[in-house]
């Protein structure tokens, strides 16, 4: 299965556009299959779970403050958010934490959990291709696993770049296009098949073969690549990094550390290294 926690996905079925009101995307469906839940459910309070969403909030902090002095309280949404894992790793150092989730019985267990735990996090449930915050009101943009799951997933990215203050950090993790790796599907090398395969699969998971994409509601249906998000950001103004960038040097042994400067250094390196891991990992940078 996928990395626990961030899998609970925003997107319509796979024959809707969610860029046109239709009778079959009017609404979005917030239940939940109860495998999904409760796997989710379980994972997300898991200590492996727990030190990655730490890890990644600090690789975001740790790049950001390279450009300026970061105040003491961020503005972040956290899409995609689940259970709130991720919601509740920034909210412990006092950060200004709005989630949104189409899994309304996840959004519930996070509102629960931040309660008991006594964060104040803003829970909503809703769809990642209309946010409910306000133009340029946010210091970071989170979408873990997400973007996959949403047909429309540009419009996901308008609006993740719409919320983000100049100076802000959108952080996104989703499918590789590049690795045969991945764990959406319960296929071998599913990443490679051809786009009209992939469909089919898709429309199986949606109907009678559920089981094909671990019980998701909206199963994977887009698969990227960093240089394509590079290409789609840059004439918004984002500095793009990709995993090799915000890779935190102190963390690493000497030889990791020549390893890494020889990737950063020799472009065909960095693009087998894209081939090496499942994700696509980005940290887009708004300039001021």
């Amino acid at each position: 299965m996928k990395t626990p926690e961030k899998s609970t996905v925003v997107g319509p079925p796979a024959e809707a556009d969610p860029g046109k009101t239709t009778a079959s995307n009017r609404s979005w469906d917030h239940s939940t299959h109860e495998n999904f839940y409760d796997y989710y459910a379980a994972e997300s309070i898991s200590e492996e779970a727990v030190i990655r969403f730490r890890r990644v909030r600090d690789h975001i902090l740790r790049v950001m403050a390279e450009g300026s002095p970061l105040k003491p309280a961020l503005d972040v949404a956290d899409i995609g958010c689940g259970a709130g894992t991720h919601s509740m790793v920034w909210a412990e150092l006092g950060h200004h934490v709005h989630a949104l989730d189409v899994n309304g019985p996840l959004v519930d267990l996070g509102r629960k959990r931040a309660a008991e735990a006594g964060r104040v996090i803003d829970f909503n449930v809703g769809s990642a291709t209309k946010l409910p915050w306000a133009d340029g009101s946010m210091d970071v943009c989170i979408a873990l696993e997400l973007l996959e799951h949403v047909q429309d997933w540009e419009s996901c990215m308008r609006e993740f770049t719409r919320i983000l203050r100049p100076g802000g950090a959108l952080f996104v993790c989703t499918t590789n296009l590049l690795c045969p790796v991945q764990a959406e599907f319960t296929l071998p090398l599913y990443s490679w098949y051809p786009t009209f395969l992939k469909r089919r699969y898709v429309n199986l998971a949606m109907t009678t073969r559920p089981e094909l994409a671990n019980f998701a509601r909206y199963p994977a249906f887009h698969w990227f690549t960093f240089y394509g998000f590079r290409r789609w950001l840059r004439p918004l103004g984002f500095r793009s990094l990709d995993r090799f960038d915000i890779m935190d040097m102190e963390e690493k042994s000497p030889m990791a550390r020549a390893v890494v400067k020889l990737v950063r250094a020799l472009p065909p390196l960095r693009w087998l290294g894209q081939v090496c891991t499942p994700g696509t990992i980005i940290l887009a940078i708004r300039r001021r």
